[in-house]
């Protein structure tokens, strides 16, 4: 799940998210305040939020609002989310590692990491999939 610099630019201010996902302000300033967003800050110090923010915070709700989850299991489940993504992102590295490997070396001997590298297909199922 690769993030563009699209995504991740900071460009909503508070009000603009509050009225977008019809949540009050201060939930939102609650979010942070609890370290489940970061939004980042301009010079004046006013709150600026990304695509993935307003996506944090569309899944906070889903969690909190449709599956009755409190904002500790909410933080549990974001920390999960994290994770789950970074592992992704380097099974991708690791596969695509073999792959480089074995098309650079074209030796018979690396049969091994050629089956190796056919019974991670698995790892692929998401690969070049952005963040939404």
């Amino acid at each position: 799940m690769t993030e563009t610099s699209e995504t991740t630019r900071p460009k909503y201010r508070i009000s603009v998210i509050a009225e977008m996902l019809n949540i009050h302000p201060q939930t939102i300033r609650t979010y942070e305040r609890l370290d489940l967003i970061r939004p980042a800050r301009s010079a004046g110090n006013t709150r600026l939020f990304s695509d993935r923010d307003v996506k944090t915070i569309r899944t906070i709700q889903s969690l909190t609002q449709d599956m009755g989850v409190n904002l500790a299991g909410v933080e549990i489940i974001l920390r999960m989310i994290d994770q789950i993504d970074l592992m992704h992102r380097e099974a991708r590295l690791l596969y695509h590692g073999f792959q480089e490997i074995l098309e650079r070396e074209q030796v018979s001997g690396l049969k091994d990491l050629h089956d190796l590298k056919d019974r991670c297909r698995w790892l692929m199922v998401n690969d070049g999939a952005s963040d939404e």
